[in-house]
């Protein structure tokens, strides 16, 4: 019973801040809400036993893209000024539209009969073990992974070079 109220506990969280990066004013906060959201559904994977997918979470979305947002929103000064409303008048037909498709899914993978819940749903640990050695393998998949991490190496400079202002004051 404590790994449910621990599940419950951690979907709420991310639930509540992943509303919080879409409704919030300031661009930097909800960068750190994205964060904290992408942590929770790490979290949510480990208590999945899906330690791949978590791993994959943290490294990918929070370490690479969440902090690549997070660079960009403070090298560009004129979007973290921005106090404007960050919302629509009809904000509500989205939430209607939301809650129709949630309930759509919802009902669906209730009335599917192959549907498990629990952990233990994906294969063991020797899967990370076969993956990690294909992403050094020269023969796999090295060459893509390195590329992949050069480009975007070359995406946070290309970001930086365009976000520094010159020195005759033209941004």
């Amino acid at each position: 019973m404590p790994l449910q109220i621990l599940f419950l506990i951690v979907a709420a969280i991310t639930l509540i801040s992943a509303v919080m990066v879409v409704t919030v004013r300031r661009m930097m906060h909800a960068a750190l809400w994205l964060v904290l959201s992408l942590f929770g559904v790490a979290l949510l994977f480990a208590m999945l036993d899906a330690s791949f997918y978590a791993v994959i979470q943290l490294i990918v979305y929070i370490g690479a893209i969440a902090i690549l947002v997070i660079f960009a929103v403070m090298l560009t000064r004129r979007v973290m000024d921005d106090d404007a409303a960050q919302s629509t008048k009809n904000w509500w037909a989205a939430l209607i539209a939301v809650l129709i498709v949630f309930g759509a899914i919802a009902a669906a993978a209730m009335s599917w009969s192959k549907l498990q819940v629990g952990p233990g749903l994906l294969p063991g640990n020797t899967i990370m073990f076969d993956f990690g050695s294909a992403l050094i393998d020269p023969q796999k998949y090295a060459i893509p992974f390195e590329v992949s991490s050069v480009l975007l190496l070359a995406a946070v400079i290309g970001a930086i070079t365009v976000a520094v202002e010159r020195k005759g004051g033209k941004g």
